[in-house]
């Protein structure tokens, strides 16, 4: 039972240092790693929070980017709430927005329906999800490249690589969408986020124009392939296997440090080439959960 004196509305720009104050002090976080911190969303759609007294002590957003899936960002809460306490009603205030704004329509054999979904770090929100009708859809794992059984990759014949410019990004959104597909592609904001965080990003292009790209960050190790995307016309050439080698060459990464990346454990083409490049699995995995408010009644445990 929810406590009465507790209150859930959406968050709007002036909750900011609130809920910025929440996300320090709580244990109890789950965080989604995207190219925009969860305060940059705080007034968009699917974002919620809940107050007692005017003290805002749990919040959800969910917003959609891209359209029809809404990644958790943030949900976070209070130590003196239960988890399911604070998870059933944020998500009983969003789910019905969720389905107002987008409905389960089909046609022609093909249904759409807005999925949230969450990259999972914690058990403690794992069991929160579960219980509340989510589903495992696959696994990320996390594979890395120190230095050892390097093995270099030419760029193909007729393919060039070059530093990624502002005036790409439409072409990159493209492949971006053919490469992955409606559930983990970036949209043009979020790529061009990435590129202006990037500490190396390139793509590779043929006279026909861009077919391929890579993004990476820096971090304390060395550094991180947060993107590689091909056109799917064009795989099968050796172009991804082109992007990370010149990744490498021009990072140096074997004197600097090492080059992590992370892929779906079902993606055998991605492992496969990552495999061929002398990435090798970390052990680290973590499963992804989708739900559709849309389909199931929400369960309130």
């Amino acid at each position: 039972m929810i406590n009465l004196s507790l209150r859930v509305r959406r968050a709007l720009t002036q909750d900011y240092h609130q809920i910025a104050n929440l996300i320090l002090h709580e244990a109890n976080l789950h965080r989604h790693l995207d190219w925009r911190s969860a305060l940059d969303w705080v007034g968009s759609q699917n974002y919620w929070v809940m107050e007692e007294d005017g003290r805002i002590n749990a919040a959800l957003a969910c917003p959609e980017d891209p359209p029809h899936v809404a990644w958790i960002r943030l949900f976070a809460y209070h130590p003196h709430l239960s988890g399911p306490e604070a998870w059933s009603a944020l998500s009983g205030a969003a789910y019905p927005e969720i389905i107002r704004a987008n409905p389960h329509t089909c046609l022609g054999g093909q249904c759409q329906g807005t999925q949230i979904a969450a990259i999972v770090v914690k058990p403690w929100f794992q069991n929160i999800l579960l219980s509340s009708g989510f589903e495992l859809k696959q696994n990320i794992i996390l594979l890395q490249w120190s230095g050892e059984n390097a093995k270099a990759f030419n760029t193909p014949e007729g393919m060039r690589i070059r530093p990624m410019l502002a005036s790409d990004l439409y072409a990159v959104t493209k492949v971006d969408f053919a490469s992955f597909g409606h559930f983990w592609h970036n949209t043009f904001d979020s790529l061009q986020r990435a590129r202006s965080q990037a500490l190396h990003a390139t793509v590779a292009e043929d006279d026909s124009g861009v077919i391929g790209y890579q993004i990476s960050t820096g971090n304390l190790l060395g550094a991180h392939l947060a993107r590689l995307g091909v056109q799917p016309e064009a795989q099968g050439r050796g172009v991804g296997a082109a992007l990370v080698s010149d990744l490498i060459q021009r990072m140096n990464f074997g004197q600097i440090g090492r080059l992590s990346v992370n892929t779906q454990a079902d993606n055998a083409a991605s492992l496969a080439l990552y495999e061929k490049m002398g990435f090798k699995y970390t052990g680290e995995n973590f499963p992804v959960l989708v739900y559709r408010p849309d389909m199931t009644p929400q369960s309130a445990s």
